[in-house]
């Protein structure tokens, strides 16, 4: 539930002192901290949602879509950071789960705008770390780390780790393995058909990885291409979401063709039960938050006290196919669903470590 408390408002100050944004803080049960940033002078209306911050400062990716309300806005951001802080914890990342999202369109960006938005982030005074998401890029990141210092993903030649979308293709790749093993019993692609739904930053990379692995690929340029409208009915072995979520949903459930569900977007189901029917219907499905947490595991090793480190970094983010097939034997071990099963190692992982005092 969200509610506005009394004396919520805020203003947020420039260096020079001058009012920069108006912070108003919202109520939200299970959440660290929500609030909401209006900026008349950039045109900014965002929302940042720390959910939780147990294993560590929330780190979770800025997006920028034009949401028809705030409302909506609001329930995309909620279901993203909570998404995050089980990505972290399942992950071990050593972060917590959160995420920001700017409502306007990406066409109308601007560099005040996304230092207005730098402003609303240094407020959270390092409880919220940024990073890239949908229709924002390093450019656009650089003016954000203008005015706050918690941001990541940036340059490699600022001493960041660069974009994270392709560690993400390569987790989602790796965890793509263990789908195939827990549905044909290999992970072999070869003659392996995917449909993909989106070849962007992410769905790209992985798309040219499963073509190299010998698979069959649906909406991948240079292969065979269908409209959006039912393309998920399509015949396949692996329906792989790779860009915006909850396109499996009562809808869309019965009308799907394919052994497995697994892919790089967040919040592919639209609601939770959904990963109940889903295995009802003997279908794979790869929980989101475990299979595409490449790019956070990337960021998280930049991070560190020690400093950034590819190696290590590669090496972590191969571990994805391990985190999934630790989920699958979790779920057939209880008689759940892959996704209570990856809820239950999150929570355990998040309650150790508030016993330990962490």
């Amino acid at each position: 539930m969200c509610t506005l408390g009394p004396s919520s408002s805020s203003i947020a100050t420039s260096d020079q002192g001058i009012a920069a944004v108006e912070i108003t803080e919202i109520q939200v049960d299970g959440y660290q901290r929500v609030a909401r940033c209006r900026d008349d002078a950039s045109g900014l209306h965002a929302l940042i949602a720390v959910h939780d911050t147990t294993l560590g400062p929330a780190l979770g990716g800025m997006r920028m879509l034009p949401y028809v309300s705030e409302d909506e806005a609001m329930f995309d951001v909620l279901r993203l950071s909570k998404g995050m802080t089980y990505k972290s914890a399942v992950a071990e990342t050593g972060l917590g789960g959160g995420k920001s999202v700017i409502i306007g369109d990406p066409a109308k960006k601007s560099p005040e705008l996304f230092r207005a938005m730098g402003r609303f982030v240094e407020a959270f005074e390092g409880q919220y770390i940024t990073a890239e998401d949908m229709n924002i890029g390093i450019a656009d990141l650089n003016y954000v780390h203008e005015t706050t210092k918690h941001v990541t993903g940036l340059s490699r030649e600022e001493g960041s780790s660069g974009n994270p979308s392709p560690y993400t293709a390569r987790g989602v790749f790796q965890g793509l393995r263990a789908v195939a093993e827990e549905a044909w019993g290999s992970d072999s692609f070869e003659g392996r058909h995917v449909v993909m739904q989106g070849v962007g930053a992410v769905g790209l990379p992985l798309a040219l990885m499963l073509k190299e692995a010998g698979a069959k690929l649906t909406r991948e340029h240079g292969f065979t291409v269908v409209p959006d409208a039912g393309h998920h009915a399509i015949e396949c072995d692996i329906y792989a979401p790779c860009a915006r979520g909850a396109g499996v949903n009562d809808e869309t459930i019965p009308e799907l063709n394919c052994k497995a569900v697994a892919g790089a977007a967040n919040n592919i189901l639209l609601e939770e039960r959904h990963a109940d029917v889903l295995k009802e219907l003997g279908i794979v499905y790869a929980p989101d938050y475990v299979i595409n947490a490449g790019g956070i595991i990337n960021v998280g090793v930049e991070v560190r006290p020690e400093g950034y480190d590819e190696t290590e970094a590669l090496r972590r983010v191969d571990r994805v196919y391990d985190n999934l097939k630790e989920v699958f034997e979790v779920a057939r071990r209880e008689g759940i669903s892959t996704l209570a099963a990856s809820g239950h190692l999150a929570e355990e992982r998040i309650e150790a470590a508030k016993k330990a005092g962490v």
